[in-house]
């Protein structure tokens, strides 16, 4: 398998060997439902999507589980805020993302994993940290990792088990040993939501979740853990420690962050309230034009959104449909069959070593810039030695692993012309009009008016092509 993968663990890019050969666990740490899902969270999973679609396309069986936090201390304080039950306020949000990330094209998970089903679960695990010494009781109802049991402390992030490298900024908590520990359980506190535990009502903290989850559902070891940057430390790391003091075996193989969302060059940020939902997203742009967006990035790195972010990517993608529509119907009385062949293997080459190297979507859509310059340049000839049909049907099976063109293009071109027209108040009878107008000025060989209807035209976003079968009249995005 030619797949490397950059591991955050190892700071290397290392080939791809799964654990076991064929199949593929992989955990992705999904959203806390303290509120509505933002381009973060779309950003988060349309990366670890592609890369699902594209261990599935290697032949790979691929066991993919992705989680709700729906208890923590946000969702109870935003649920009280509004007087609503937290649970019911957690339930609201999960269905409302769902359709979110559906609407997105992102594939289902394998499993969909929820904190709150997996209560006994946590429980036991942490009764498993406390037998071993890994973990302590207060006595007044919470439950605590022993940070200085577990040596290896540090290693994903690189951070030292040290408090000044670490940065505690808490006090200690009553019955806490040491500052740098951090809560497995939580006791309840007056009028909050609890389950019954061997240490008193309570519930458990946001890190032993995760751990618990990954190992209900895929075992003590898994070939990929993922998640945003800012997932490294403490997150992460608090992951390793309990999952790994546990079993006493490595818990991932392969540790694989995206980057972080900026807005206009800010860090996207409640306090700065320049944070946009995903319901916004999706309400002004299709799911094609989002995830070329995001994908024109290598995930690793921050993306920033600045403002022709989402409309440069909807001019690339209507571009790209209009290239596909124009190659249904052709003459195929001149195709080379081997000519053909090889240009679509060399496409497929050129995807494939994009994706090999670490999921790179940024190179595999600037090499397809070059895929459809290619067709573009056969169209305009009067007979094309490529089944050109063919490369385009190829071109699209390949972006089915990023999701992107798979809608009809003739129905997607349709769909985007009806709403620029509407959103314009400009009707396909005015367009014609001005047409027929600008043909008989041609035909009168009054290129000045013919010129001036045409530049009418372009002022309002509406470009004209004359074809051996007349004008043809486009949206200019």
């Amino acid at each position: 398998m030619a797949l490397k993968i950059y591991n955050v663990m190892t700071r290397m890019k290392e080939d791809f060997v799964p654990l076991t050969p064929g199949a593929v666990k992989m955990y992705a740490c999904g959203i806390t439902v303290s509120g509505d899902a933002h381009v973060g969270h779309a950003y988060q999973s349309v990366v670890f999507d592609v890369i699902t679609r594209y261990l599935r396309y290697l032949g790979l069986d691929v066991t993919y589980v992705r989680n709700y936090t729906d208890v923590d201390d946000n969702i109870i304080k935003n649920a009280n805020a509004i007087g609503q039950d937290p649970m019911q306020f957690a339930e609201e949000h999960i269905v409302a993302t769902d359709a979110q990330m559906d609407a997105l094209g992102n594939n289902r998970p394998t499993v969909m994993a929820r904190a709150t089903h997996c209560i006994d679960d946590i429980i036991h695990f942490i009764e498993k940290l406390i037998a071993s010494g890994h973990a302590y009781a207060t006595g007044l109802g919470d439950v605590y990792f022993k940070l200085d049991t577990f040596p290896g402390y540090g290693k994903l992030s690189h951070i030292r088990m040290d408090k000044n490298e670490i940065a505690v900024r808490k006090d200690l908590e009553p019955g806490k040993e040491n500052e740098m520990d951090f809560a497995l359980w939580k006791s309840a506190k007056p009028g909050e939501i609890y389950w019954e535990s061997p240490w008193g009502r309570g519930r458990p903290g946001w890190h032993i979740e995760y751990s618990t989850m990954n190992m209900r559902f895929l075992g003590e070891q898994i070939d990929i853990h993922g998640g945003g940057r800012d997932l490294v430390f403490p997150h992460h790391e608090n992951e390793i420690a309990q999952t790994e003091s546990v079993t006493g075996k490595q818990f991932a193989k392969y540790w694989v962050h995206c980057g972080l969302v900026k807005i206009n060059g800010q860090k996207m940020s409640k306090s700065l309230g320049n944070g946009i939902l995903l319901r916004d997203m999706l309400a002004q742009y299709d799911a094609d034009t989002i995830r070329f967006a995001l994908l024109r990035n290598v995930y690793t790195n921050d993306i920033d959104i600045t403002d022709n972010f989402f409309p440069d990517a909807r001019r690339h993608v209507y571009r790209m449909y209009s290239t596909l529509a124009r190659t249904a119907g052709l003459d195929t009385s001149r195709i080379d069959a081997d000519k053909t062949a090889a240009k679509i293997a060399e496409i497929t080459a050129d995807f494939e070593r994009a994706m090999d190297d670490n999921f790179n979507t940024a190179t595999l859509i600037a090499t397809a810039f070059g895929w459809f310059d290619f067709i573009d340049g056969e169209l305009r000839k009067p007979a094309s030695a490529y089944d050109l049909g063919a490369i385009a049907a190829k071109i699209v099976e390949l972006f089915g692993v990023l999701n992107i063109l798979q809608q009809s293009p003739s129905d997607y071109i349709a769909k985007k012309k009806t709403e620029f027209l509407t959103a314009h108040n400009i009707t396909p009878e005015f367009i014609e009009e001005k047409l027929a107008a600008r043909a008989a000025a041609k035909q009168n060989r009054d290129f000045t008016l013919s010129d001036s209807l045409r530049d009418e035209l372009l002022a309002m976003g509406l470009e004209v092509r004359d074809t051996p079968n007349g004008a043809q009249w486009d949206i200019k995005l």
